[in-house]
Order: structure tokens, then sequence, then C-alpha cells
């Protein structure tokens, strides 16, 4: 039960009656009355447990922008319905204003929207639908809750495919559907030209050039149907933030743009996302054209965990995956303790049978603090710095010494840099 302002304000006005008759049982016989009238009204207010309620799927939305959230309430009873419902949502959702006003004639259904902008990437999650149904008088109210369960999906934003125009550019160029073409090691043959100067000589066709008595030659295109593994650490070292976000979001940007212009070059992208154990798996299969939506979903519930990475079980799942020599891209914080113990002792076995990049985010922040050294504070937080940049670069030679290539780069240049690097091995035939 609620009582609404109506019934303050009723009990207020017998202040007149103990003014013209200042006697106790002038407040009681007004209280007594005012008692009277809530009771009939919440006899007469229709009972929420009788409506009938039910949850639209408010879909998915990428992290930033909003979406609606439906809700169905029908009314089978003989009576009119007046009263307010809130639909609540946990705060990570965005919930704007999620109470309602109620106004259903009997026998009908009304939709209710609340709009919804959620502001943590993943699942988030619905709470109860509360609904006060009043009296014709609007002095008290009978309040049900029910457990409607639901969520809205909230994808990755995808902030870096502002340059996926710029990328595909590049592709074309070297993927030959521009005049441009390239020659490289493990490239296919494509076609037959006049030689121009420039030409590397190595590419002369003999055989043509003695038919039609003029050098002629070969021109290439990288191969497709190559292999890209992305593996996303999703241990406790991915928990951290740099530039209010955390480095697994940013680790997630970089994913889906690879991703998006490897599958456009006809290669095949598989993801695994775990740290002890494996939390997605992402399999590139004949449709490509849906392999970027099959990542964002898969990517969206993923959380970083407070456990450290599992990098046999990890490299054990690229392996299971194919034997065939492939580009394995890890992306991980580079972390000296973590990465010691765990990624280098098993990334020989990985380098022997596949091109390895490891990819991290760098952190601007720790080399601005090693620079800012105006007086003895700084100067010790400077000193903390350059040792944490010290050990950054041992860590990274040692992972350049096992034969894998290291990315380490700030959030918003991470994406660019790792696709560059992609296009620089299909430039020169090493994918």
């Amino acid at each position: 039960m609620a009582i609404s302002g109506r019934t303050v304000l009723l009990a207020l006005a017998g202040l007149v009656l103990v003014v013209l008759r200042p006697q106790q049982s002038s407040v009681g016989l007004w209280l007594c009355l005012v008692l009277a009238l809530v009771a009939v009204d919440l006899v007469l207010a229709v009972s929420p447990k009788r409506l009938e309620l039910r949850r639209e799927a408010p879909g998915q939305v990428r992290l930033g922008e909003a979406t609606t959230a439906g809700l169905l309430v029908h009314n089978p009873t003989g009576r009119g319905v007046r009263g307010t419902l809130r639909d609540a949502w946990q705060p990570s959702a965005g919930a704007g204003d999620d109470r309602h006003r109620l106004r259903l004639p009997a026998g009908e259904t009304r939709r209710l929207q609340t709009r919804l902008t959620p502001t943590r990437r993943g699942d988030r999650q619905a709470d109860r639908v509360t609904v006060r149904s009043f009296g014709p008088m609007g002095l008290a109210a009978r309040q049900r809750s029910f457990e409607l369960p639901g969520f809205v999906r909230c994808l990755p934003p995808f902030a870096s495919r502002r340059h996926l125009p710029s990328k595909l550019a590049q592709l074309r160029q070297i993927d030959g559907r521009s005049a441009v073409r390239t020659r490289g090691a493990g490239t296919e043959f494509d076609s037959l030209r006049d030689y121009v100067d420039g030409d590397d000589v190595r590419s002369i066709d003999w055989r043509a050039t003695a038919r039609r008595q003029h050098p002629v030659v070969r021109t290439w295109q990288p191969e497709r149907d190559r292999r890209i593994i992305i593996v996303l650490d999703t241990s406790r070292t991915s928990a951290g933030r740099i530039d209010d976000m955390p480095r697994l979001d940013s680790a997630m940007d970089a994913t889906l743009l690879l991703t998006a212009v490897a599958s456009r070059a006809g290669d095949r992208v598989d993801l695994v996302a775990g740290d002890r154990s494996i939390r997605a798996r992402v399999m590139s299969g004949s449709d490509r054209t849906s392999l970027l939506h099959s990542m964002v979903t898969a990517m969206a519930p993923l959380e970083a965990v407070l456990l450290e990475a599992n990098w046999s079980r990890l490299a054990g799942a690229v392996n299971s995956l194919t034997r065939r020599r492939s580009l394995v891209v890890l992306l991980t914080p580079l972390e000296p303790a973590a990465l010691e113990e765990g990624l280098l002792p098993v990334l020989p076995g990985l380098t022997q049978h596949h091109r390895v990049v490891v990819a991290s985010v760098a952190d601007r922040s720790v080399l601005d603090t090693a620079s800012a050294r105006d007086g003895a504070a700084q100067t010790y937080e400077a000193a903390a710095a350059e040792r944490t940049v010290a050990l950054r670069a041992r860590t990274t030679a040692a992972l350049e010494r096992a034969g894998a290539t290291v990315l380490d780069e700030p959030a918003d240049k991470l994406p660019v840099a790792l696709v560059d690097h992609y296009l620089l091995l299909k430039r020169q035939g090493l994918l």
C-alpha cells in the first residue's frame, strides 16, 4: 500500500476543524474520517496482481548510443487502472525517465518505453517492475513488484572504424584492385604485362619475352585465404584503465578493425578470448559478411577477471585450430611480471609454427611522469616511471628474442598500428 499527497493534504485540512472546535474528539473524528476514505479508496483500486506484463527485448546497442526498452501492460479486468509504473534497471543501463503514468482502460493494452543509454559494455540487466494502482479518489494505492527478467547487450563502440575507409583503400592497392601490383615471396601469379623501368628483373617471364620479342613481366597478387588467430587476454592485467577506458576494451577495438580489414582481404579470422579458461570463441566460416557481427556479439559480455592468464591453455587453443602457419595476434598488456612468468615459456612453441605479434596498450601517463621532475615528489615519481619503462623494454626485448613482433602503442593508435603491420606483411608476401 502507498498513500498520495492528497491524503496528507486532506489530513492537514482537519486543522480548520480543530481551530473551529478545539477539542480532542475533533482530531480523532477527522483522522477516523481520513482513514475511512483511504480504506474505501484501497478497496475500489484495481489489484496490480491482475495486470499482465510482458517485456520486449531491447536488442543490442553500441556503447554511447541509446535504445528503448518496451513493456506491454494488459488490463484484463472490467475496470480501468489509474496509477504509476516504474521499469527499474541496474544503474549502468542508463535508464532515463523510468517512471510512467498509467492510464489503462478495461480490456486494453499499453506499450510503455524506457530510454536506455548504457554507460558500460556488456549485458545490462533489468530489475523489477513496480505498479501502483490508485483508487478513484487518488488517496491510496495498491502496490506490487513483478520480476520480469531482461537485459540489453551493450556492444563495444568500435571507435577505430573511422580508419576503415583509408585502410581498405590501402588493401585494394595491395590486393591488385588498383593499378599497382606488388611482388613478394609467397604471392600468387596474376597476369603478364610489358616491362617498364623500375620493375624487378626477377619478375621477367623469359618464355613470354621470347615469344613477344620484348621484355614481359609477371604480376602477382597476395595470397588469399590466409589465417589470422586473435587471442584476447581477459586476465587481471586487462582490467587496468588507461585514459578512462579498460585495456580490454581498447584491445577489442583493435580486434574489430583488424577483423574488418582482414575479412575484406579474403583471409580467415578466428578469435580466442580467455584467461585461465576459454571465455569465447569465434570461428570464421564460409559467410564472412557476418564475421564482424559475430565478433562484436561474442566480445560484448566479456569482462576482465582477477586471475592470471594460463598461456599454456591459450596456446593450446591456438594450436588446436590449425597447424598451418598463421598470423597469431596476442592482445595482452605488456606487464613484465605476468608475461615473463606466463607467456615467455610457451612463446617459442608458438613462434616455431606461426608468425606471432604481441600487441599492447601503452600508457602515455608513464612517459609524462618520467619527464616531469619539478620538486622532490615528482622526482621520486619520475624514478618509478623510469623503472617501469625499463622493465617494459626488457620484456619487449625478451619477446622479440623469442621470435615475436611487439607493438606497444597508445589506445587510440594501437588499432591502426596493428592493421598497418598486417598490411605490411601482406605487401611483402609474408602472410
